[in-house]
């Protein structure tokens, strides 16, 4: 098995340091020690914090792009499909100890200022809203109505991924997914 180099040793270990502690809370100093790299290499790869956060964030963003496929691709039906997205928000919450969306935590501390991290952001959640709307005109016919319910649906999913965050619980998955389920009942 190959070694790390030092810049994916850097991005590894920065994204360790964002998604535990929060970007606003992890300097580069200690990004550097802790990927046992040199202060010149990790600016070699990455000219800013920010700069760095931006490559973590597209990197999750990409294995995102690549579930959210896979699942369009598959045979189950739209209902099984959103319920096997559903079930993956429930088991990345219990595994991450209730951690919630590094995206939104990573909103949560960066300003217009940061322009690259807060574009990569709205790209990332315009992509999950892009994967709800593709997964209702499966279901519904009228590409309108589609629309308007793949909105839902990414509302009811980003509310319930929020607050089981916040009440350290999975009854908002479970309620979201009951009422998402629902909508394709008809």
């Amino acid at each position: 098995m190959r070694k790390p180099n030092a810049r994916e040793r850097i991005l590894e270990t920065a994204g360790e340091l964002f998604f535990q502690r929060g970007y606003s809370e992890v300097g580069i100093n200690e990004i550097i020690e802790k990927a046992g790299t040199a202060k010149a290499s990790f600016y070699q790869h990455y000219p800013s914090k920010a700069s760095l956060c931006e490559a973590w964030l597209q990197a999750m963003h990409d294995q995102s792009e690549v579930f959210r496929a896979e699942i369009l691709r598959s045979d189950a039906s739209p209902a099984e499909k959103l319920t096997r997205y559903f079930d993956h928000l429930e088991n990345y919450l219990r595994e991450s100890q209730f951690r919630g969306c590094p995206y939104s935590n990573t909103g949560a501390v960066s300003d217009e200022q940061c322009c690259g991290i807060i574009r990569h952001i709205r790209m990332h959640k315009e992509s999950i809203r892009t994967f709800f709307r593709t997964l209702a005109a499966l279901h519904f016919s009228d590409p309108k109505r589609a629309e308007d319910i793949g909105d839902r649906i990414f509302v009811l999913y980003s509310g319930a991924n929020g607050e089981a965050q916040n009440l350290k619980t999975m009854w908002p998955v479970h309620t979201a997914r009951a009422a998402v389920l629902e909508m394709f009942q008809d």
